[in-house]
């Protein structure tokens, strides 16, 4: 969506949302568009500061979105684009496993026994195309 405005958000929801859903909304203006488009809006108001991110009803995304930037900001203590794609590869296997910790090293040990031998530069050229 290239602006929130009230048009654009009522296109958006009529393609993606179905009819007679119920929408959960900031109170940003624009998401009047919602209702538009014959969706029930549920306006969250919190305000701003410390007392808003505890709302009840943001715990979840709130939670992994503190769990994701406390993934990245402990793995990678800098960030380069010479690397990012190998780090962004790192970040979503260790995220999409994070439930199951047990099994992260005995399966990195599993694909380490069975991938052969590299040379330093072969190793070297995903830099250039990562």
């Amino acid at each position: 969506m290239r602006r929130f405005t009230k048009m654009n958000v009522r296109k958006v929801t009529g393609r993606i949302v179905k009819r007679g859903s119920r929408v959960v909304t900031d109170g940003l203006g624009c998401f009047r568009g919602v209702a538009d488009a014959d969706c029930t809006r549920e306006p969250i108001i919190t305000g701003t500061g410390r007392k808003a991110t505890r709302h009840p009803s943001f715990k979840a995304i709130n939670t992994a979105l503190a769990t994701i930037k406390a993934g990245i900001a402990a793995t990678f203590r800098s960030a380069s684009n010479r690397h990012a794609a190998r780090r962004l590869a790192e970040f979503a296997y260790r995220f999409n496993r994070r439930y199951d910790l047990a099994s992260l090293i005995p399966r990195l040990v599993w694909v380490a026994a069975r991938t052969p031998a590299m040379p330093y530069r072969v190793v070297k050229l995903a830099e250039d195309y990562g």
